[in-house]
Formats: structure tokens, sequence, C-alpha cells
């Protein structure tokens, strides 16, 4: 049953994430579909285990200045998107909309930034992000969480369950990334800063905000603030850059949340078919008689290329690339 939930997809993440899951698996044709497939059975989840009466996919869209002004080498060490996934980003699109997902971007913003708008703006609803960008950690509230997708389904995360993650309050998730930084967007972080080291300067010298403009109030002879003052422009960058623009374009100018359409079953089902995606057919809704007979159906003698994940519930996109391809998990889109 459909509530008046929103639902929104950090779509790259995830794209990345479901290229990364299953490796180099091609149709009859010879095409890359490993990132189809592994989208599909996400969406499917979705469908089933998360219905909402509002929902929308958020892409990047070009590069973003005022960041790049900040930091000119801000993400510049992504290499460009592997070819065998630019390719299936079509089909990707194509199927996201037939699960009737509103597809979402504006040039000069990044998914992020767009995410924490409409959480933001619709705050009416309750807000779900789908993504695993510890980034978008910092939106949460007691309305606003996170479906992190794995092995079993989505991980649910709360404010809890970031402070158990983590060791910080989500409001206190942009000084905790500033003072680590973040190498997947080319943020260096404080020298000699840690994880277990920037939970215990939040926790003892305060939010970043209240002192780092009066330094002098900070004691010279601790043994954090003598690794922090000589940074602590860095820090006042960093926070800049990993904060999330929660101020949307005219173009979301909307004052109700998109509405998440009924999948089209018959166009999942052709995509599915025509890709081989015969595991994933066992699972959709039966169609009406005279529909089914519109459609083409695969042979029951053809070779199925992913009869081996119908034993799973969950196709695992939380896993990591191999280690030097790690950079790779986000690609550089433009």
């Amino acid at each position: 049953m459909q509530n008046n939930s929103l639902i929104l997809i950090d779509a790259y993440s995830q794209i990345f994430r479901s290229f990364y899951a299953i490796r180099m698996l091609t149709n009859s044709r010879g095409e890359a579909v490993n990132a189809a497939f592994v989208f599909t059975k996400l969406l499917m989840q979705l469908e089933k285990n998360h219905p909402s009466q509002y929902g929308a996919m958020l892409f990047d869209c070009g590069k973003v200045e005022f960041r790049l002004k900040l930091n000119p080498d801000y993400k510049a060490n992504r290499p460009p998107m592997p070819d065998p996934l630019k390719s299936q980003i079509p089909l990707i699109r194509r199927i996201a909309e037939a699960f009737g997902w509103e597809l979402m971007q504006c040039e000069g913003f990044e998914a992020d930034d767009l995410i924490g708008g409409m959480a933001k703006k619709y705050d009416d609803c309750r807000v779900s992000i789908v993504s695993s960008d510890k980034d978008l950690s910092q939106l949460i509230d007691d309305r606003v969480t996170m479906l992190i997708p794995g092995s079993g389904g989505f991980d649910l995360r709360d404010a809890a369950a970031v402070e158990n993650k983590f060791g910080v309050r989500p409001e206190q998730m942009v000084d905790y990334l500033a003072l680590l930084g973040d190498n997947s967007d080319n943020i260096p972080g404080v020298p000699g800063i840690g994880p277990k080291s920037a939970v215990e300067i939040i926790r003892t010298l305060g939010d970043v905000e209240q002192w780092i403009n009066a330094p002098e109030t900070l004691d010279a002879d601790n043994k954090y603030v003598k690794k922090l003052l000589p940074h602590l422009e860095l820090l006042q960058r960093n926070r800049e850059l990993i904060r999330l623009r929660t101020e949307l374009p005219d173009t979301f100018c909307s004052d109700l949340p998109p509405v998440r359409r009924e999948p089209d079953w018959a166009e999942i089902r052709r995509i599915c078919e025509d890709n081989q995606f015969k595991s994933l057919l066992k699972e959709l809704p039966e169609l009406p008689e005279k529909i089914e007979k519109q459609l083409s159906f695969i042979a029951q003698d053809e070779d199925d290329l992913f009869t081996f994940a119908a034993r799973c519930d969950m196709v695992d996109v939380s896993q990591e690339a191999p280690e030097n391809e790690k950079n790779e998990i986000q690609g550089e889109l433009f």
C-alpha cells in the first residue's frame, strides 16, 4: 500500500554500484547489460518493499561551478565512465521510466544537492534516500532517513544508525567529513586526522563552526589543536565543499513532490525479454492474456545468462570494487 512518503534515488551512485556488483555480462547481441540487470532488480525490490506515493530519480548534470571555484581539483581524480557502463545508460533510463520514476536533473547541480533541496522543500513528507553516499547522512533527521542497498534488501540508516556507524550525529557529518576529507571527491583532509581523532575533536572541541573563526579560544597545547591550527583554511573550504546546497533551481518549482507512477509491467517485460533477464521474468506480475499474447517470449531452451541471480533475494550492490578500481565506483560523468 502506498503512503505519502517521498523516495529519492541517487541515480549514478546506484548505477555505478550496480555495474560493479556483477561484472561483464552481456545479452545475446553481445551488449553489456550487467548494470541494467542489477538496477532492474533494485527497482523491483523498491516496488515490492517500499511503495510510496511520491518518488524521483536524481541525476548529476554538468560541472558544479561553485565547488570548482573552491577547489579546482574537485573530483579531478575520477576516471572516465567505463564504456561498458556508458553504453547501458540509455537502457537504464528506459527501465527507470518503465518503473514509473520521474527522472530529474539540472545543469550545474549535483544529485546530492537536488536530493537535499527536495528533502527540505517537501517537509510534510517522510523522505527516504536510496544511496550509500555518506555525504547524504548530513540530511538525516526525525523525518529523513536513508535506504542503503545490500545483499538482503535495504538497510535503514536513521539518526541512531549514523551515530553508531560514524560516532557523530547527522548534523555533525559535515564537520566530520571536512576533517577527514573524501578521497572519492578529491577532497584532502587535515593531515594526521583519522576517523577516531575526528570524532574526538568534535566531542572535545565542539562543532567546528564554533571555533574555526575564533581559534584564539582554543588551547594551543592541545594535541589536536596543534594539528588543526595550520589547516583552518583547508577545513573551512572542506566544509563548504561538503555541505549540500539545498536551494532548488527554478525548474524545480512544483508545490507538490513528483508522483511515483504505476509501473508499466508490459514494457518492463519487453525489456527483460529483449535482454534475456529470464530470472527476473519469473518475478514479474502476470499480465492480462491479451497483452501476454502481444509479447514475444524467450524460447524455453534458450540459455539464461542470469539464472544464478534467482537464488539471491537481492544482488549485492554494497560491495566495493577491487582495490585498484575504487576510484571507478564513481567515475567522471562528463
